[in-house]
């Protein structure tokens, strides 16, 4: 049983997920590089796939390094790219090296990429693609064909909460919900009146009580950077008096982070809010520094269980045994490529 299943499955515990920076090139030392800035204070993190319609390495190898590296990992698996066939020996594929949380997309269009003539795949949908996730966990392919022994996975989806149409997003919880889903990431919503309600429905519907809710917050630096999103990010809306407020503030950088706390601050009081999953856009220290300002207490005091964790120097992608951090220690600064949003659900 992977930790996140088993936070999940804990009343009262607090998660917090958080995105792995998209890497091209590097290696293990690259890989190392970014769990360095996130392991001491998240409880799983995500490998995403192709996020917002632009190739990087595949989600399936950085599941498997980041747990070769100890960490826990979450493997995106989006619809945009594959069929069915290709879907499922990914998952299995990666379940073999000790993955077991995997989070289902649709995934955004390739026109929100740099390749918009790519050809489109779409076999799946998100709801058919938990489907898929949780026959491959019952020890069957789609075929019927035997899967023996069943991978463990833990299956989980996305939600939009801010985007139209608003009524439906709830509803969409419930079909993934009866397909397998356990967890829900939800994109960034940057009004706050939208989760609210969107929350409300789904603990009227009895979603919450049945799966682990994580509205995704997003650490930015800059009026400018929510200006970009709003404008550029398919699915994501930021309200003009937000951007003001910034904008207008002595230190941007520091206001734009009091935004964000004040946004994870009300996600976390909402019924049926059990973590956050947090975007980093920042690349400072500032995800150590939310998740210590919300007073979240570490849940993991030891390594990944599956299999030893490795670690290497830079340049050298040979493995080495590894002391993970404990959520708390200090980390210095590193550079990261900005993330992107996460595909729609």
């Amino acid at each position: 049983m992977s930790r996140l299943e088993t936070l999940v499955g804990t009343p009262g515990a607090r998660i917090v997920t958080a995105e792995m920076p998209m890497i091209d090139t590097g290696g293990f030392a690259a890989v190392q590089r970014h769990l360095d800035n996130l392991t001491p204070w998240v409880d799983a993190i995500n490998a995403t796939d192709n996020t917002a319609a632009h190739a990087h390495a595949s989600n399936v190898a950085m599941a498997v390094a980041m747990t070769r590296l100890g960490a826990e990992a979450v493997m995106q698996v989006v619809c945009r790219d594959k069929n069915r066939l290709a879907l499922q020996a990914d998952i299995v594929g990666a379940s073999m090296f000790g993955v077991e949380n995997i989070c289902c997309l649709t995934g955004d269009d390739v026109t929100a990429g740099d390749e918009p003539e790519a050809r489109r795949v779409f076999d799946l949908d998100g709801p058919q693609l938990v489907r898929l996730a949780t026959t491959l966990a019952s020890g069957t392919y789609l075929s019927g064909r035997k899967l023996e022994p069943a991978p463990h996975l833990f299956v989980g989806a996305v939600e939009n909460p801010g985007a139209p149409p608003f009524a439906y997003r709830a509803e969409r919880t419930v079909k993934k919900l009866n397909a397998g889903a356990r967890f829900f990431q939800l994109q960034i919503c940057f009004h706050p009146d939208r989760l609210e309600a969107f929350m409300a429905e789904v603990v009227r519907l009895g979603v919450a009580d049945a799966a682990a809710f994580l509205p995704t917050v997003c650490l930015i630096r800059s009026a400018r950077a929510m200006r970009f999103m709003r404008d550029h990010v398919p699915g994501i809306d930021v309200p003009d008096e937000a951007i003001r407020e910034v904008e207008t503030a002595t230190d941007q950088k520091e206001a734009a982070y009091q935004f964000v706390l004040a946004q994870a601050q009300h996600a976390l009081s909402l019924p049926g809010v059990r973590g956050l999953h947090i975007a980093d856009f920042r690349h400072d220290e500032s995800v150590g520094r939310l998740v210590t300002d919300l007073g979240i207490i570490p849940s993991h005091e030891e390594s990944h269980a599956h299999g030893p964790a490795v670690s290497v120097q830079d340049g050298d992608d040979r493995p080495r045994p590894a002391v993970l951090h404990h959520r708390g220690a200090h980390q210095p600064d590193r550079p990261e490529e900005v993330p992107g949003a996460a595909a729609s659900g």
